[in-house]
C-alpha cells in the first residue's frame, strides 16, 4: 500500500502507521484522511497483521484538522464538517474500534482535536514525556468530534471530560496519566522503542484472545452486568477451545514461553 500523507510499514505481523506530513504537525486534511480511512480497512481486512502502532512523523502526533486545507471550503455547504465526518472521519475511528486487533498510539507530540481523539481511540496510548492535549475545538466553535464526546466521560468522568470540552486547556502528558487518558508516560527519547515493543508483545501474544477481550470491553459499554456475564461466558468457551489455549497452558507447565499463533 502506497500513499502519499501517511506511511505504512509492516514487519511480521506489526504494522506501524505513522502520520506523514511533519511540516503541519501531521494536522489531518482531506487527502490524509481518505488515505487514513482506506488504510485503517485494510489493516483490519489483512490476516497478517497482528497489531497496528499508530504515530505520527517529526515533533507532532497530530494537531487535528487542516484548517488551511483548500479541499475544506470556505463556509456554507462547501464546508459541511458533518459530511466528512460522516464520509471519512467516523469510519476510521469505528473500524480503530471494530477492528480485530489491539492498537498501540505512540504519541509523540501535541495531539489536539481529532488528534487527541485518534489517541483516545487506540486500545493503549503511551506519550513522550513532552507531548500534550487539547480538545481545540470549542476554541473554533465547535464541539469535539472523532468519538471524544463518548471516550471522556467514560475516561476522566463528567466534570473534567466537560471542562475538557468548553474550556479547552491543553493538558501535559502527565496530567493526561494521572486523569486516565493513557496508559503510560515516557522520555522523548524512549517512546518509539518502549512503544514499538509493546506492540510487538501485542502481535506476538494470543491475539484471538486479544481480539475478544477488545470486542467483550466495548459491548460493556451498553451492557449491564447480567448481558456482560453472558459475554464473558461465550467469548470464553470460544477461547477455551483454540489452539492458543492449549498452546498458553502447555508452556505454563513446561516454564517456556508461549508460542502463540492467534488461533
Amino acid at each position: 500500500m502506497s500513499y502519499e500523507q501517511i506511511a505504512l510499514a509492516v514487519d511480521n505481523g506489526l504494522a506501524t502507521l505513522t502520520l506523514n506530513q511533519p511540516d503541519k504537525l501531521n494536522a489531518v486534511s482531506r487527502k490524509m484522511i481518505a488515505e487514513m480511512k482506506d488504510c485503517w480497512e485494510k489493516l483490519a481486512a489483512d490476516g497478517s497483521v497482528r497489531a497496528v502502532l499508530l504515530t505520527g512523523a517529526g515533533r507532532g502526533f497530530c494537531a487535528g484538522a487542516d484548517l488551511s486545507d483548500p479541499g475544506r471550503g470556505a463556509g456554507g455547504e462547501a464546508a459541511d464538517s458533518g459530511s466528512a465526518l460522516d464520509k471519512f472521519f467516523n469510519p476510521v475511528i469505528r473500524t480503530m474500534r471494530a477492528m480485530p486487533k489491539p492498537i498501540v498510539a505512540a504519541v509523540n507530540g501535541p495531539a489536539a482535536g481529532v488528534g487527541m481523539s485518534f489517541a483516545l481511540a487506540s486500545d493503549i496510548a503511551i506519550a513522550a514525556r513532552s507531548a500534550s492535549f487539547l480538545q481545540a475545538f470549542a476554541r473554533i466553535g465547535l464541539l469535539p468530534d472523532g468519538g471524544s464526546t463518548w471516550f471522556l466521560p467514560r475516561l476522566v468522568g463528567e466534570q473534567r471530560a466537560r471542562a475538557l470540552a468548553m474550556l479547552a486547556p491543553k493538558i501535559t502528558a502527565e496530567q493526561a496519566k494521572e486523569w486516565g487518558l493513557i496508559w503510560d508516560v515516557v522520555d522523548d527519547a524512549e517512546l518509539m522503542k518502549t512503544a514499538g515493543a509493546l506492540a510487538r508483545r501485542l502481535a506476538d501474544g494470543p491475539t484471538l484472545a486479544l481480539a475478544r477481550i477488545k470486542e467483550a470491553m466495548n459491548r460493556s459499554a451498553g451492557n449491564d452486568i447480567d448481558r456482560q456475564l453472558d459475554v464473558e461466558r461465550d467469548f470464553q468457551r470460544e477461547l477455551g477451545r483454540s489452539e492458543d489455549f492449549r498452546e498458553g497452558v502447555s508452556a505454563f507447565l513446561a516454564k517456556r514461553a508461549p508460542a502463540f499463533k492467534g488461533k
